[in-house]
């Protein structure tokens, strides 16, 4: 699967539950959706990513990458209930690093 260096440094940044370098993926303005909230700005997504990293110890192992829609499946496993579960990843990108993600 080819994915962006962007996703490959996300994927193994949550892996290994290191917040700030999961942080560092994002754009100073990101903005991330996932359980019907919304985290703006890299400092509040370091705080989002840390608190879920904590609770839910969750690993992701991509699935499907579509190039055209910025589109990642993963199956995400760690302590929540209906652990594994699939999840969709959409990205959009700015320079590099993750302007937008939505968790579905």
């Amino acid at each position: 699967m080819n994915l962006p260096k962007v996703i490959t440094e996300l994927i193994k940044t949550q892996n290994s539950f290191d917040s700030t370098a999961y942080a560092n993926c994002f754009t100073e303005t990101a903005i991330v959706f996932d359980e019907g909230k919304t985290h703006s700005g890299k400092a509040e997504i370091k705080n989002w990513i840390d608190k879920a990293n904590k609770e839910y110890q969750a690993v992701m192992k991509p699935l499907e990458y579509s190039e055209n829609e910025h589109i990642l499946k993963t199956e995400v496993s760690g302590k929540f209930q209906g652990s594994p579960a699939i999840m969709t990843f959409h990205y959009e990108f700015r320079d590099g690093l993750i302007q937008a993600l939505k968790i579905v």
